[in-house]
């Protein structure tokens, strides 16, 4: 009905693709190693009172916020693949919408919080312990889902008073803002704005803040005498760094192929969209048990208990 303002939504898939069991199996793999990976962070960080510090906890953030990201978005893909359940409820897709949005902004959060950690870390040592204390991480945490929150809630708001008319069939696997907004048959202009100002003060503005802390810690280490000196310095940085890039650069991906892949094969956006959601929930573990040497130990000790 063109005049339905709660119309449902028809999830994307890979063309071709939509009754291979294959498929549905490598994307389970995907999310069962998702979750027993940052599961095992949560765990081990948990277990082990050494890990009690703010930069372990920031890994437990990221830990929860991927687990919560894929929980969100894979079970009901799988369900589409499996069961043939391709429709969407107009509620729960802005409900999943807001949900990868808001998630998506406090996991960038806490990528700068842990960019600030290593600064600090490594530019002012003497002050790390009396600056970056567990309450001080805890709060930052509360900060990044409070800021999550109010900068994203207004997407899903923004779209309950238009009408859809046109197709229902959306680009990715699971709900977006601006693929969403792009089926409304009104104007979308204060949607559009709003969701570019939201996405340049909160993931734009991390990724420079970030990149700045990287500067002056770059700056740092060169000033040091030996180059093994610096390498071991700065080697404290390079799982950090892996996983802001495995957030990051599908993000960026994401956003290019919205914004001028429109002509591009169906394939592109079903495939950049499950790539943003499962790269970092099964890298981010990956990075930080092969970085971390006390996260590896402790999970070779359970593993061996086990």
């Amino acid at each position: 009905n063109s005049s339905d303002l709660r119309p449902s939504f028809l999830l994307a898939s890979v063309p071709g693709l939509e009754a291979q069991s294959w498929l549905a199996v490598l994307l389970c793999c995907a999310y069962v190693l998702a979750l027993t990976g940052n599961g095992a962070v949560l765990l081990v960080v948990r277990l082990e009172p050494a890990l009690h510090a703010p930069m372990y906890l920031f890994l437990c953030m990221l830990a929860a916020i991927d687990l919560a990201l894929a929980s969100c978005t894979v079970p009901r893909v799988l369900s589409f693949y499996w069961f043939g359940s391709r429709e969407i409820g107009f509620g729960a897709c802005l409900l999943q919408m807001f949900l990868i949005h808001s998630l998506s902004a406090v996991e960038s959060t806490v990528l700068l919080a842990m960019a600030v950690d290593r600064y600090v870390a490594i530019c002012h040592p003497l002050r790390h312990a009396a600056v970056l204390t567990n309450a001080a991480a805890a709060k930052v945490g509360l900060a990044a889902m409070a800021r999550g929150v109010l900068f994203f809630l207004p997407l899903p708001l923004l779209l309950v008073p238009l009408p859809f008319c046109h197709s229902r069939v959306l680009s990715h696997s699971f709900c977006l803002h601006q693929d969403v907004m792009n089926l409304a048959c009104a104007n979308t202009t204060p949607s559009v704005v709003y969701g570019l100002t939201a996405i340049l003060l909160v993931m734009g503005l991390d990724a420079v803040l970030i990149c700045l802390s990287y500067v002056l810690i770059l700056r740092a280490v060169l000033r040091l005498a030996a180059w093994r000196e610096r390498l071991k310095v700065f080697s404290t940085c390079i799982a950090h760094i892996c996983v802001v890039l495995a957030f990051y650069v599908p993000l960026i991906g994401l956003s290019v192929v919205h914004r001028f892949g429109r002509d591009l094969a169906p394939l592109v956006h079903v495939t950049m969209g499950n790539i943003y959601i499962l790269v970092p929930s099964v890298l981010n573990p990956i990075i930080y048990g092969v970085r971390t040497k006390q996260i590896q130990r402790r999970i070779l000790s359970l593993i061996h208990v086990g």
